[in-house]
């Protein structure tokens, strides 16, 4: 004889312990790998900058005097000046490549859609040593193409790599051909789910190309366009393999007057070349402090849009 079925739970009566720790037993193995891998190392770091830190010997706290030599270090801002510059040279392209690449595959009708799609991926799965070897040969003083080029409008062939400019330029190129296509299928992504007839009433009205662009592209993806401007400041301030592959006589100063060495590079280069842990942790600490700026000022803005709307 079969048993009957359990009656459904009554409204409001007290679940047992066990039932109630489960939920939280199930979410916990990822709080605790947070803790450990995440958490913990951060609030170190916190630490650490208040001591004169010798991993083999002693720590005499020292208070704020690793950030007082911080401020006072030319070093320091040359490598903030570089971190920023190079920022500024390869998220700004990037993103404008993308939002326009993006704009172009949503509306073109071109054969092997869905190959032209999935190939801007490429870049975004190639190793990045791989594309530093490429883009140094690409960059090379005496036998690279682009000064090759240069030369046939008599342009003089420069040295990118020794140069300040010259190795931003190189390092922005690799990051944005390294990243523009996974931002371009974000926008893609995000324009898919405009509607077909709103582009479609906005050119019976008269709306050109360009003002279709600019007043219904531009604002249906906003809240994407916050996203890749966080997540490519974020990823710009931490920059640390392309700077460090393409010098390859002196990789952690990216050169002998540090002419492309930013804010993680010069972190490593004083916590692991020259073990001034406490110093190094002052420059991870002074790193974070620039990350939680830019947050603060996408959250204001993304508050401001959402209240235009």
């Amino acid at each position: 004889m079969e048993r009957p079925a359990a009656p459904p739970p009554t409204p409001g009566v007290t679940r047992g312990w066990g039932e109630r720790l489960s939920a939280y037993a199930y979410i916990a193995p990822f709080f605790v790998i947070f803790a450990v891998f995440g958490l913990f190392p951060f609030a170190f770091t916190f630490y650490v900058a208040l001591f004169d830190w010798n991993p083999i010997g002693d720590q005499v706290f020292i208070g704020a005097d690793n950030f007082t030599r911080m401020l006072g270090d030319p070093r320091f801002w040359n490598a903030a000046g570089n971190t920023v510059s190079i920022w500024a040279l390869s998220t700004v392209p990037q993103l404008l490549l993308a939002l326009v690449l993006a704009h172009v595959l949503n509306h073109a009708r071109l054969r092997f859609a869905l190959f032209f799609r999935m190939s801007m991926l490429v870049p975004y799965i190639t190793s990045v040593a791989a594309t530093a070897i490429v883009f140094a040969q690409l960059f090379d003083r005496d036998y690279g193409l682009l000064n090759w080029l240069l030369g046939l409008v008599g342009v003089a062939p420069v040295d990118f790599v020794q140069s300040t400019w010259g190795s931003h330029v190189l390092i922005a190129t690799m990051v944005t051909w390294r990243w523009f296509g996974y931002t371009t299928l974000l926008y893609l992504a995000s324009l898919q789910a405009v509607p077909r007839a709103v582009y479609e009433a906005a050119a019976i009205d008269g709306a050109g190309a360009w003002q279709q662009f600019r007043h219904i592209t531009v604002p249906s993806l906003r809240p994407v366009i916050i996203f890749t401007v966080v997540t490519s400041t974020i990823g710009g301030l931490q920059i640390f393999t392309e700077p460090l592959l393409i010098a390859t006589g002196a990789p952690l100063t990216c050169g002998a007057v540090r002419q492309c060495q930013t804010l993680t590079l010069f972190l490593y280069e004083q916590g692991f070349g020259e073990f001034a842990f406490g110093y190094g942790s002052a420059i991870g600490v002074a790193l974070f402090v620039m990350i939680v700026v830019i947050a603060a000022i996408n959250y204001l803005l993304s508050a401001r849009i959402r209240a235009d709307r």
